[in-house]
């Protein structure tokens, strides 16, 4: 191979090979457009899923819609209404921020499109198939969105190759729809797979009434409310009592800012808290919301947007142990 020519890759290249990074599987596919309905100020949203959404998923909201003349601009890679200069980055007030997760997806799928604003009388339908555009055009829809993706990676056979199966895929993004309605009680979340209702969320705002819908009823008598105000962290939700617990982590479950995240800094200070109550190989359910100023979190720390940096760790582990103690 010649080494001598270092050659500038050609957009749909680029696409694919960063939908590697921000589009891996069909979960991060329904996490980026569940993320932009979230962020178009819906209040219901429907998402719908066949065959662990790789042949088939559908996502429908309410809100603002796209108007008809930045549609296609929406596709584009690092197009963004989210952010414009360095310093949005630590006054983020949206779940998306970085531009790049349509044109990755639609680099990788079949991908269509059904928008319209309120003061539109005209929605916007466009159609692509790898990247290319091959159709867009008025049509007559309701206000908010619609994003319909189809064969995803058909493109791309190396990445469909390590795709798991159908029930495993379908099992994460359920446990991911789980979290995602956890995070917004006031919105009314329908999740649908293979043309059965599996999550149906009222949207009264009422955090425990979510909870019950998602764990069942056995939640009802085993949760503990917490609200503390420790300096200017603010930390809210429901843990469970002991007999709640689980025999992996995948229910301690945080949001900061409204955010779904992973944090080992905030599982280790929650399971100090629950350290002589729990035997070996258990571990604590809780549902706990954090909220603290914008710039004392950084989530521009990898692509899928689930790890994030805090500005004083130590004085948020300490505020989220005493909470769960007391």
């Amino acid at each position: 191979m010649n080494m001598s020519q270092i050659q500038v890759l050609n957009q749909l290249l680029i696409n694919k090979i960063a939908a590697g990074e921000v589009v891996e599987s069909p979960k991060s596919v329904v996490k980026e457009l569940l993320e932009n309905a979230i962020d178009a100020q819906s209040d219901s949203i429907t998402v719908e899923v066949r065959d662990g959404g790789t042949t088939f998923i559908r996502v429908t909201d309410n809100g603002c819609g796209i108007p008809s003349t930045q549609v296609e601009k929406a596709f584009l890679r690092h197009a963004t209404s989210k952010i414009n200069k360095e310093e949005d980055l630590f006054q983020l007030h949206t779940l998306g921020f970085r531009g790049e997760a349509l044109a990755s997806i639609c680099a990788v799928s079949i991908l269509e499109i059904y928008t319209k604003t309120a003061d539109e009388l005209m929605g916007t339908y466009c159609l692509w198939e790898g990247g290319s555009l091959k159709k867009c055009m008025p049509v007559g829809t309701p206000t908010g969105t619609t994003m319909i993706v189809k064969d995803l990676f058909f493109n791309t056979p190396a990445r469909k190759k390590f795709l798991k199966s159908t029930q495993t895929e379908g099992n994460a993004i359920t446990s991911m729809m789980e979290k995602m309605a956890l995070s917004n009680p006031e919105l009314m979340i329908k999740y649908v797979v293979q043309q059965q209702t599996r999550i149906q969320t009222m949207g009264n705002g009422d955090l425990n009434q979510s909870i019950y819908e998602i764990f069942g009823k056995q939640s009802k008598h085993s949760l503990l409310p917490i609200s503390t105000t420790l300096n200017e962290v603010h930390i809210s939700g429901f843990v469970g009592k002991p007999e709640m617990a689980r025999g992996n982590r995948d229910t301690e479950i945080f949001f900061v800012n409204g955010r779904y995240i992973k944090s080992k800094l905030l599982s280790e200070a929650l399971e100090l808290a629950y350290q002589s109550r729990l035997m070996q190989h258990k571990f604590p359910f809780c549902v706990l919301s954090i909220q603290l100023p914008e710039q004392m979190v950084d989530v521009n720390v990898h692509p899928a947007k689930m790890e994030v940096r805090f500005q004083e760790p130590q004085q948020l582990s300490s505020a989220l142990k005493t909470s769960v103690l007391e």
